[in-house]
Parts: structure tokens; sequence; C-alpha cells
């Protein structure tokens, strides 16, 4: 009797547990999202009623307003830098993209879940999310940003209030928001993360489709046990609940007999960004035009299925996290920028829809639509496997002049160990001379971006001052470090603008004076002589260009003192 009375007050306290602390979502049409104040209020309610949960402000949006961690921990032991060592840290993000809300609401249902016991209390993790990142643009609600999406009735706006798409500035870090995160990214060091999106694009019948991070940035050891084994299964439970997934269609049209490539989710974005940390990172993309409460379930079982497979598989990704470093130690090699591999593919039974053309009723021109009365299932190729089109050779150390206080600031907040130059220090270091790059012709969030960086490398002896920094690659940042301090690096430093002072001449000659000057100049040095003559040999548009003429001599002429133009201010020792 007294057994069935105390599973009868367990089933009553979870019911009323359930019923109390219905979401916003789920008291509404099944097409209403939670607005912010809501959310706030949601979780405090919840963190007050259970003590497994907890609501924190960790940082501030462009707009002043803060950004809230809830953080799920059954454990006695409440602080984060204590429970890691034994317990694995799942991280979710959600609302980066706040007219993509899916994650927003999903969350809410599965925190309340695990505080309720709904979900079976965890014995090996802990989960923080990160409530709503974009909190500005969480408040610029509207009904018609998303033209293409079906639902909900009302959402944010993609960009926040200085109108950065903040899943590009993980990297460069232009925002609060992006340093915020940094923050409380090095505060959980996560071994997981999930960062919940919704996907543009072409049409085709999945409700779930996703982005595995690129595994060669993630690491050979790790990236292929996430993708042969941890996302295998996760996929694997997800079809059992009744949602097959595709890897995320990056195309337009009808899919290609060849079949499509991984997305290269460079460290601007999220899972980039994570990958640095050797964190097993996804980024779930559902599929717009599915209706509201379908994604939102979707998005919820995607992070269900990662918390029960993380509780099983934890021990062995902390072990492949450790065994991951080992591969970027000083002196190896590290591919600096990456091309898919044709050659090496696997292959799906992809569903979509017959994309046709028809005349638009705007133009009479063709235009694209998808027959959903003509679904399709066809066997496709995915690359998922890249090569390296270049590589650096792992430093043991960088020396960074603490004159460039931008990128000592940088490198704190993501947690690089570094220490000062104790006295001045005369060092033999490895230094790059830019060589030749590209610059974007139009904006690019806040930049006009650098590509295709080459430099010239040479050995010198450099006078360092007291105060400069040593930084040691043997970190578990190290991938950080290459990412951002080597030029030729898809997001690096360089390429996000950080060194364009370096690119400028500060002194400059008057040509009419100059002259004189360079044909006494060729007439002295036989050397300077021989090789300006060489190039005008194999250079047909140099010997006709006068000006250009006269800007080689100077270059290659004692009067040339600028030892900083293109001379890149970050130094290796190998």
């Amino acid at each position: 009797m007294k057994l069935n009375a105390l599973l009868f007050l367990l089933a009553s306290s979870l019911l009323f547990s359930q019923t109390h602390f219905k979401t916003p979502f789920e008291k509404g049409n099944g097409n209403q999202t939670v607005t912010y104040n809501e959310m706030n209020a949601w979780y405090r309610d919840l963190a007050k009623n259970f003590n497994t949960i907890q609501y924190l402000k960790k940082g501030e949006d462009d707009n002043g307003k803060p950004i809230y961690v809830v953080l799920y921990n059954p454990f006695p032991d409440k602080k984060i830098e204590e429970l890691r060592k034994n317990k694995a840290v799942l991280f979710i993000n959600n609302g980066i993209h706040p007219g993509e809300p899916d994650g927003i609401d999903a969350t809410m249902m599965l925190m309340r879940d695990l505080a309720t016991g709904k979900i079976r209390k965890p014995q090996n993790f802990i989960v923080a999310a990160i409530s709503a990142y974009n909190v500005s643009g969480m408040m610029n609600r509207g009904s018609f940003s998303r033209a293409n999406q079906n639902g909900p009735e009302a959402y944010g706006f993609r960009g926040n209030v200085r109108n950065f798409d903040l899943n590009r500035d993980f990297i460069k870090a232009d925002t609060k928001n992006a340093r915020s995160f940094q923050e409380i990214y090095q505060w959980l060091k996560p071994d997981v993360f999930i960062d919940n999106h919704v996907s543009n694009g072409a049409d085709y019948q999945y409700a779930f489709t996703y982005i595995s991070t690129f595994k060669e940035r993630l690491g050979n050891v790790l990236g292929n046990y996430f993708y042969t084994t941890y996302q295998a299964k996760n996929l694997e439970d997800l079809k059992k609940i009744g949602y097959e997934s595709t890897p995320y269609v990056n195309i337009h049209g009808d899919v290609p007999d060849i079949g499509f490539a991984a997305f290269e989710d460079s460290p601007r974005y999220s899972t980039g960004y994570a990958s640095l940390f050797n964190a097993l990172s996804t980024m779930p993309e559902t599929h717009m035009l599915k209706p509201y409460d379908k994604r939102v379930d979707a998005t919820y079982q995607y992070m269900l299925v990662n918390l029960q497979n993380l509780d099983k598989e934890y021990q062995k990704i902390k072990q492949l996290r450790t065994e991951n470093l080992k591969q970027y130690q000083a002196g190896k090699p590290y591919g600096i920028r990456w091309k898919i591999d044709s050659t090496k593919y696997t292959t799906m039974d992809f569903k979509g829809y017959e994309g046709k053309y028809k005349p638009s009723e705007i133009s009479g021109k063709p235009r694209l639509y998808y027959d959903r009365n003509k679904p399709f299932t066809k066997n496709i190729k995915l690359f998922t496997t890249a090569i390296p089109t270049g590589f650096i050779t792992i430093p043991k150390y960088y020396v960074i002049p603490q004159a460039q206080y931008r990128v000592i600031d940088e490198l704190r907040r993501n947690g690089i160990r570094m220490a000062p130059i104790k006295k001045d220090s005369s060092m033999t270091v490895e230094s790059y001379r830019i060589n030749d790059f590209r610059t974007a012709k139009n904006a690019y969030e806040g930049h006009y971006p650098h590509s295709e960086t080459t430099v010239d490398r040479s050995n010198n002896k450099i006078l360092f001052s007291a105060g400069d920094y040593l930084v040691p690659t043997a970190q578990e940042g190290v991938k950080y470090l290459i990412e951002t301090l080597e030029p030729e690096a898809l997001d690096s430093f360089f390429n996000w603008n950080f060194f364009d002072g370096i690119l400028a001449q500060k002194e400059y000659y008057s040509a009419y004076i100059f002259e004189d000057t360079a044909a006494e100049l060729l007439k002295k040095d036989k050397t300077l002589k021989q090789k300006f003559e060489s190039k005008k040999a194999s250079d047909p548009k140099f010997a006709e260009d006068g000006t250009a003429q006269l800007g080689w001599i100077y270059r290659n002429s004692p009067y040339f003192e600028e030892k900083t133009f293109r001379q890149y201010p970050v130094y290796r020792i190998l």
C-alpha cells in the first residue's frame, strides 16, 4: 500500500511539473515562439523550483541586454571546473539567427524534462545552453523577414542590433555577443557542442538536416570517431524516432547526379570555432518548409539522442579528445587550407522532390519549383573528405610584440597561455613578409577581408622588448593559435584585417626628383643594374611601364627603409 501511494505521489508530482511548466510554445497553437521576456521569466521560475537548474547571466548583447546560460547539473558539486574533470559537458547554442527559433523552444522543453525527471537522470554529463544568443535580434520581432519559412507566426531578425550576422563573428569577435560566447565557451570547455538553426535552400522530404563539423579541422583521431561512431549513432537513433536526415543540402534545383560535398564550417562559424578546441560539433538545420511544431520536435529529439549517447560514450570522447591533441605538436605539419577530395566518398539514398521549371507569372521567364507530387529516392555520393592544399610546420612558440594588444586580448579571452619576455632579448625567429593577397570588393560583416594570402619566409635575429609575449603551442588551444596567427589560414587575423596597417607604405618619393637619384644608383650599383635589366627582359609589361620601373628601383634601393611594410608582426620559433 505504501509503495502504491509513493508511486502515485511521484506520478502526480511529474504530471504537475509537466503541466505547471508548460512552455509558451506548448501553450500556443504549435506555430508560436517565445519572446525574450517570456523566456527569461519561465527559466527563472524553473530555476526557483528545481535545484538542478541555474539561470546565469553570462554575457551581454550589443544592445546591452544580458545573455543567459541555463545550466542543468544534477550533481552536488556546482563548480564547472571540477565537474568537467570527470563528467562530460554538452553545450547548446540557440537563437544566433532569431528568425530560426526552433532551438529556443526545444531547449526550454529539454531542460524542463531533465529537471522534472521525465528524461532519465544522467550519470555522466551536465547540459549548458545559451537560452538566446542574439538578444537584440530576438527582440526585433516581425513576421515577414523569413520570406521562405513556414512559421512561426512572429519571430526575430537575423542580424543583431549592429546588423552583424553573429554566425560569421567567432574569430574576428567584433561584437559583444561573440566576446561573451568565447568567455562562456572557455568557462565550459565542452566535449560536445550543438548550435541550432533552420535551413534555407532546396526543397526535399527531410525535416532534419545537419552540418557535422569538417572532420579534417577536428583532427583525424576525433574526426573519424565523430563521423563513423558518435554522429552515426545519433542519426540512427533519430531515424528510429521517425526523423530520417541528410547532411545539409547546400544546393538549389535538383540534386546533381554526382551528389554534393560537405559544408566547410571554417572557424568564423560556431562549429568551426568549437572544432579548434576539439569539441564534437553539429549544426542542426531543420527544414524551413516543414511545420514549426515538427521542426521544434526534430530539434528536441536530436538533442535528446545526443544526451543519451554522450552518457554512454563520455569516457571514450574524453580519451579521444586528449589523444587528438597529439597530432598538433611542434615540428609536425599542419594543413592550413583544404579542398574536397573528389576521389573519396560515401553514398546515401537521398529523398527529394523533382525540381522543374515553368514560366514565371512575374517575368514570363523560366522559374524553378519543386513538385511535391513527384518525390524521388536517388542514390548519391557524399564527399566528406578533404585534402590539404597548403601546409605550415607547427612552431614551438609564437612571439607577439606587446604593440599587438588587440591580438593579445583575443588570445587571452580564448584561454591561451602566454608569458611576457622578462628583459630585452635577441632571438632567431622565422618571420613572414606578406607576398600577395586578394581583398574583397564589397563589405562583408564589417570588413573587407583578404583571401588567397601567400607569404615569403626568412630567418632573422630580432631584438624583442621586455613585455613582448612568448606563446607556446603545447597547449589545448594550439589549433586556435595556428588558425588565427598563420596569415595563410582562411580565417586568420590577417585575413580579417587585423594587420592592415602593414599593407601601406608610409614614405614615398617625388618622381621628378628621384629620377636623377635612380639613374645614379644604376650607374654606381652594378648588381642593382643587372637585376633591373633582367626584370625588364623577363617581364614585357614591366619593360613598357616607366612608373613601375622607377618604383622597382626605389623599393630595391637603400632609400626604401620601411622594414615594417608587409612585415607580418608575429614571429615563430621552430
